[in-house]
């Protein structure tokens, strides 16, 4: 199998923590995306969404999107230290709040991003080149989002280390992506919402994001 990458892409960037904490390597290929090479042969037939990461296996078969190549790789190949969960109600658990922060902060920050910064002027949508224009309202909404969502989850915090309780799971890994995103954005966590800004101090601390 290889991974077809580019490691400052923020997806590329999660795929390489996931394997720095397991300790693992694969044979990796880096695609260059600011350069468009994604859209050349043969990575636009290999995924014609034309984003990075995706993992080919030896069959051939083409999996994208950061979380499910983790998954299959977690599942088949490198099952320890386990970060998805090793019974059916902490892998339910885990994968429930991994959804919340990638729907509520993850997604958000990232359109907020996009919609802001002069780099991706015609590049709005991951993997496309088209005249989408940037929108302020988005950028807002971003905001907007992630504000709430530090909120609802920092009473949740108080009586746990990382996101899921006291083992690092792969929501960390999107809850560490939401901060730096934050940071992208010069957005500042309330000083009001200490279980938060703990928790992303103990994600900063982790050897795993040293990548």
């Amino acid at each position: 199998m290889k991974l077809y990458n580019f490691t400052l892409a923020p997806n590329g960037r999660r795929v390489k923590i996931f394997l720095k904490f397991k300790n693992k390597e694969i044979p990796e290929q880096e695609i260059n995306v600011r350069e468009g090479e994604q859209f050349k042969e043969p990575f636009k037939s290999m995924n014609p969404f034309n984003c990075v990461p995706f993992l080919q296996l030896d069959d051939n078969t083409i999996i994208s999107e950061s979380i499910s190549i983790c998954r299959y790789l977690e599942e088949e190949h490198f099952p320890e230290p386990t970060l998805f969960g090793s019974t059916a109600k902490m892998r339910a658990y885990i994968d429930m709040w991994n959804r919340r922060l990638e729907l509520d902060g993850y997604s958000p920050l990232g359109n907020a991003i996009r919609n802001k910064s002069s780099f991706f002027v015609n590049r709005v949508l991951a993997g496309t080149r088209n005249d989408i224009k940037q929108m302020p309202e988005i950028v807002e909404r971003g905001v907007q989002m992630i504000e709430l969502l530090f909120q609802r989850i920092d009473h949740h915090l108080e009586k746990n280390k990382f996101i899921c309780g006291e083992q690092f799971t792969i929501a960390d890994i999107t809850g560490y992506s939401i901060f730096k995103s934050c940071e992208l954005l010069k957005f500042e966590i309330p000083k009001t919402l200490s279980n938060t800004i703990r928790w992303r101090d103990t994600l900063y601390k982790q050897d795993c994001f040293d990548v």
